[in-house]
C-alpha cells in the first residue's frame, strides 16, 4: 500500500513538472524541436479536453494551471482513499 502511495505521489509530481516545462518551452523553443514535441506529446492529450471547456482569456491560456490543480487534487484524493482503506 505504501509503495502504491509513493508511485501515485511521484507520478503526479512528474506530470506537474512536465506541464510546467511544457508551458515554459512554449515561450522559448520552436514547436518542431524534438524535445518540445516529446513533452507536448505527453501533456497535450491532458490539456486538450480542458481547452475545449475553458476559453482563453485574451492571450492567456489557463489550461495548464487547471491541469496542475486537477493532478494535485486527484493525487491527494487517491492517496486519502488508499489511506482510509488501511
Amino acid at each position: 500500500m505504501d509503495l502504491l502511495i509513493l508511485i501515485i505521489n511521484a507520478l503526479s509530481q512528474i506530470l506537474v513538472l512536465l506541464v510546467i516545462v511544457a508551458a515554459i518551452l512554449s515561450f522559448v523553443m520552436d514547436p518542431y524541436h524534438p524535445i518540445r514535441r516529446g513533452v507536448d506529446n505527453i501533456v497535450e492529450p491532458m490539456l486538450n479536453p480542458i481547452r475545449r471547456i475553458l476559453p482563453t482569456v485574451g492571450m492567456f491560456d489557463f489550461s495548464p494551471l487547471v491541469l496542475i490543480l486537477i493532478l494535485q487534487f486527484g493525487a491527494r484524493f487517491l492517496i486519502a482513499l488508499l489511506l482510509s482503506l488501511r
